[in-house]
């Protein structure tokens, strides 16, 4: 029998390729008669590397490519960091599966000590997003936040080269990388809020292709599936991108939905957290209707001084 051929759209780094070969990999065993492929696509996002992601400007920075590529039928699926998605995707396209999301914090891989206290004054912290910078601005105000791109292994490698006294990275990432134990700390994320999504893949397809909707069913994950709705619904009604500093971290407990947002300053200095919770049928009402209290307890005003003066 002549077996299915599918091919997967996604960027050419360690993590994104460990994330794809894992869809690949349970694609195959669920559908003995598939072969999957995976089709490297260089995205803006990996194109410029030397420049703050804030200051690119833009939403999709690493996934406009990709999609583009699937609404030619280039390949027949994607699969992206939920993280990198921006809230409105292209006509023609749907997010079709949200497997089980990976552990959505933020960790803390330090050079020297065991937590953020024990940075010395003045300490190099690198990260390349706004909430982090502004969150870590927050809890220390005296260490200096410097831009760090690149994928995550060179990430680590700047660390262990000590051009940065501490990274902020995402656990998920050194989670599916199998490289646990470089991680310092694991930061609350009650306290250090995660970014939209952060943790989820999605599996991304045309809306007028079911075969595929179909094979990839099975991956889905309906309470990550809702978690992602009411994160996805608070950075939407925000209207946020990578050059605002916003967070939102969901979670489903005993059958209700649990969402906290943040929205901050750019030096850290104002920062705005809310939590609120709902029925799960309500998940993306529940996004919505926390935007609008951040809104009136501040955001609103943050977020105009960030646009009109986008540095």
């Amino acid at each position: 029998m002549a077996r299915t051929r599918l091919r997967i759209g996604t960027r050419g780094s360690l993590l994104a390729l460990r994330q794809s070969e894992n869809v690949k990999r349970d694609l195959e065993s669920l559908w003995p008669d598939l072969q999957v492929e995976l089709r490297i696509i260089k995205t803006t996002g990996d194109k410029i590397l030397d420049v703050p992601l804030a200051k690119v400007g833009g939403k999709g920075l690493f996934v406009k490519e990709i999609e583009d590529a699937l609404l030619a039928g280039e390949v027949d699926l994607a699969v992206h960091s939920i993280k990198d998605v921006p809230s409105v995707l292209p006509e023609g396209l749907e997010i079709g599966a949200v497997p089980r999301r990976e552990d959505p914090r933020d960790v803390l891989v330090l050079g020297k000590g065991k937590t953020l206290e024990d940075l010395p004054p003045g300490a190099a912290v690198g990260t390349s997003s706004l909430r982090r910078g502004a969150q870590l601005r927050r809890e220390r105000p005296d260490i200096e936040v410097l831009n760090l791109r690149g994928n995550l292994d060179t990430r680590l490698r700047k660390l262990r080269e000590g051009r940065y006294d501490a990274v902020v990275l995402a656990a998920a990432g050194l989670h599916r990388m199998g490289w646990e134990d470089q991680i310092t700390l694991y930061l609350d994320p009650s306290r250090f809020i995660p970014a939209v999504g952060q943790g989820a893949i999605g599996i991304e397809v045309r809306k007028d292709d079911p075969r595929v909707a179909a094979r990839i069913r099975p991956l889905h994950d309906e309470a990550t599936s809702l978690a992602i709705r009411a994160e996805r619904s608070l950075l939407k009604e925000l209207e946020g991108g990578c050059q605002v500093p916003i967070g939102g971290h969901a979670r489903i407990e005993n059958g209700r939905i649990r969402l906290s947002g943040l929205v901050a300053s750019l030096d850290g200095m104002e920062v705005h957290v809310i939590s609120a919770e709902a029925s799960i049928e309500e998940a993306e009402a529940l996004g919505r209707r926390l935007a609008g209290e951040l809104l009136e307890a501040g955001a609103r005003r943050i977020l105009d001084e960030i646009y009109r003066n986008p540095g």
